[in-house]
């Protein structure tokens, strides 16, 4: 078959070199335009160094049709408003890795609904999908961690969730909380209870177990902060994503490694391991990897994964890949840096 041709609106920013990282060595894969109105004509890598000697590509301030499969690495909002003002040929696939598209009241265009891009809850629909909504960073990493448990009915009423995120989380502008004197040596909480992926958590956890999302006449962020205990923190590191969750369980520690391995057995990138577990193993990777513990009646669920790839970027090309009939690791072998 004729490689993808591809475009990408966003491309200066760190999902976008995320994605060019990937794609300029997917097999299947032809990047067609790398759209950065700001960096029209500079080679890629006058903005992302580590592609000098990958490649000769320049951004372009180009945006057209002709291509098969758009990524959209804009900002929350900015998708949405980019789509409304530049309608795109019908045929052409989109996957967005902003939140604009991702909840069920959100999902509509052109006539088509946007799939919640998480293979391992959705991998049947993203394959005959033609809109894509990619899940967001901390999303991945805590519904990976929980899926299992909702396939089940086995959540409880309570669940608790502490998660530390890399600075690039806060995207590539400039913070008074991404600034290297603030965030080295330092670590701190933010968005207690009312982080905004829990409305994409609750309701794909719903999804598997009816009736997990309370119903009220409240909005669904309060509605799921209700059920999960969510503690996001800042990390004194570039990337990645830990979690550490814990959950009233009946299951014995066997019983549940039995059904987390079975649940994942046929996911490629996600992993359950019986020894703990560390951030580094999963950086740089499109992979998942948990690790159970049980203590009285509580499960400990810890999870790590990379938050520009597994939790952005690398999980919107494992889409892509399900979206055009391909082996979904397909430019996906990638490998951590162990040290």
């Amino acid at each position: 078959m004729s490689k993808i041709r591809v475009g990408i609106i966003g491309s200066a920013g760190y999902t976008g070199g995320e994605l060019l990282r990937v794609l300029i060595y997917h097999p299947e894969v032809e990047i067609v335009f790398a759209n950065s109105a700001s960096n029209a004509g500079n080679k890629l890598y006058a903005v992302h160094n580590d592609l000098f000697g990958d490649t000769e590509l320049e951004f372009s301030s180009d945006f057209h049709s002709d291509i098969d499969v758009l990524f959209l690495c804009v900002g929350h909002g900015d998708a949405r408003k980019f789509l409304e003002a530049n309608p795109i040929d019908p045929a052409v696939k989109i996957i967005d890795l902003s939140q604009d598209y991702r909840l069920r009241a959100n999902t509509a265009y052109q006539g088509k609904q946007f799939v919640y891009g998480l293979p391992e809850l959705n991998r049947e629909s993203i394959k005959t999908a033609h809109y894509i909504a990619n899940p967001g960073c901390f999303a991945t990493n805590i519904q990976l961690a929980l899926l299992p448990l909702a396939a089940k009915g086995l959540l409880p009423d309570q669940i608790h969730v502490n998660a530390t995120t890399g600075s690039t989380g806060a995207g590539q502008k400039p913070s008074a909380t991404s600034h290297f004197s603030w965030r080295n040596n330092n670590l701190s909480a933010y968005k207690s209870f009312t982080h905004q992926h829990l409305q994409e958590i609750s309701e794909s956890l719903d999804q598997l177990q009816t009736g997990f999302l309370p119903t009220s006449e409240k909005s669904l962020l309060e509605r799921a902060a209700e059920k999960i205990n969510f503690v996001p923190q800042r990390g004194d590191f570039t990337r990645g994503i830990f979690s550490a969750i814990y959950v009233d369980c009946n299951l014995s520690e066997e019983e549940a490694y039995a059904l987390y391995e079975e649940y994942y057995a046929s996911h490629p990138f996600t992993h359950v391991s019986k020894a703990n577990i560390d951030l580094k193993q999963v950086v740089n990777t499109n992979k998942s990897i948990m690790h159970l513990e049980k203590h009285g009646n509580k499960l400990l669920i810890l999870n790590a994964t990379d938050n520009l790839l597994k939790g952005a970027s690398g999980q919107a090309v494992q889409n892509m890949n399900l979206m055009f009939g391909l082996d979904e690791r397909t430019g996906l072998n990638l490998k951590s840096v162990g040290f």
